[in-house]
């Protein structure tokens, strides 16, 4: 999609019309023809409403979600960086036989990328710790933003990506997809409109509670950088020696990190969903909870409005992955991701209603094109993000700690805890620090 300050310069319709009636006294001396495909006739996209696409880091999950992107009508897909080669390689490919020429740029470098003018709208998809440092540098370079998730990796990341997009103006999109499903819709909906009485109990599955501080590995010799750019790999990260296995997702003891490395760990990487869905549901998108505290095998949270947040791993119904469960004082409701919803009384759910299994990104992926057409907010934009990270990040930090501690969301501190708002930021590699 051209920028405002080209699209001035384009030749449409209405100037077309405008040329029409003042040349000759409203005469043309000769006939003009526009094709139709200039117009958007007959299913094409005018060139004005085109999107143009580049892509960060873009492995398994990548590629699939790309795939959503470059099958929707006017995207254009044209550039990739990623720190391996055997990936820039493998997604120029696939550009280059979808579009039938040679024209997809490879970069190494995202800055390299994000400096074309020509490029509208990014996808990151690298590991969590590049997603917020890449989202916040794309804003500040003028593109709009679908980042997958976990976006940040602490409480002053989640802030620094709100501030960043309120300021630049930018379109973001989480890549937290279940907000565009209509089983978590309509289940968020009855618990909104108080079709479940007042709500007192959110349950949100995170797929594992543990915060493990992550480790190192055996140095070995590193590739060339042309192979696999480690410095870059790391980027904000600590740096610590190239080992294989970091390339490929290790997670020590299968925990994550939680300070430092590759991730966020704890309640976060499934959290960034289910506790989001629960925010949703709850209406606190603007907010977050303001006491946690760990319980047994759970995680409990607290919100100003009285609402508790349980995160647990055990005693969903057979629903399938990413659980979520709401309870008022008249009803209750779970759903998960094989499309089912279940709700007591039954009456809630009431006629024919849309079922859609497993986790699709595509209708995510066509909200925010929508918006970076029309300049609305995403399902998941940035200030959502933001609460529902925060809300994550403050539960595993209670969690890391083995007590409970108290959170001020005005101010976005720990309340009298010194050693809890320590650990609302991690020193930051340069030249990467937001």
């Amino acid at each position: 999609m051209k920028k405002s300050n080209q699209t001035s310069k384009a030749f449409n319709r209405r100037t077309f019309l405008q040329r029409a009636g003042t040349a000759t006294g409203g005469l043309l001396a000769m006939p003009y023809f526009i094709p139709a495909s200039a117009l958007g006739a007959d299913g094409a996209v005018a060139p004005s409403e085109r999107i143009v696409l580049g892509a960060i880091g873009i492995g398994n999950r990548g590629s699939y979600v790309l795939d959503c992107f470059v099958q929707e009508p006017g995207v254009q897909f044209v550039a990739i960086c990623d720190v391996k080669e055997s990936r820039r390689t493998a997604v120029k490919k696939m550009a280059d036989d979808l579009n039938r020429n040679q024209d997809c740029a490879m970069y190494r470098d995202l800055r390299e990328l994000l400096a074309r003018p020509d490029i509208d709208a990014v996808l990151i998809a690298t590991g969590p710790n590049w997603h917020a440092t890449a989202s916040i540098l794309a804003a500040n370079a003028g593109k709009d933003v679908y980042c997958e998730k976990p976006c940040t990796k602490n409480i002053a990341q989640s802030l620094a990506l709100a501030e960043t997009f309120r300021r630049t103006g930018r379109v973001f999109q989480a890549g937290t997809q279940r907000r565009s499903l209509p089983n978590f819709g309509f289940a968020a909906d009855l618990a909104r409109r108080g079709k479940l009485g007042k709500l007192h109990t959110l349950h949100a599955h995170p797929a594992g509670l543990a915060t493990l501080m992550s480790g190192w590995l055996p140095a070995e010799a590193p590739p060339d950088k042309e192979k696999v750019d480690w410095d870059l790999y790391l980027g904000p990260a600590a740096w610590r020696p190239y080992n294989g296995r970091l390339l490929d997702g290790f997670n020590f003891e299968k925990g994550g990190g939680f300070f430092g490395a590759f991730g966020g760990g704890g309640c976060l990487e499934w959290g960034s969903h289910c506790v989001d869905l629960c925010q949703w549901a709850n209406s606190t998108d603007n907010t977050t909870a303001v006491e946690y505290w760990p319980e047994g095998k759970e995680l409990h949270a607290l919100y100003a409005n009285g609402v508790k947040l349980v995160m647990r791993d055990d005693g969903w119904l057979p629903l399938g992955s990413c659980p979520v469960r709401y309870e008022g004082e008249t009803g209750w409701v779970e759903t998960a991701d094989n499309g089912e919803v279940v709700a007591n009384p039954t009456t809630l759910i009431a006629g024919p209603r849309a079922r859609i299994s497993g986790y699709p990104a595509n209708f995510h992926v066509r909200d925010f094109l929508t918006c970076v057409r029309t300049r609305g907010q995403t399902r998941a934009n940035a200030e959502t993000a933001c609460w529902s990270h925060i809300t994550c990040h403050a539960a595993n930090i209670a969690l890391f700690l083995g007590r409970r501690v108290k959170f001020d969301p005005v101010k976005c501190e720990f309340i009298n805890d010194e050693e809890a708002n320590r650990l609302r930021s991690e020193a930051l590699r340069e030249p990467w620090r937001i």
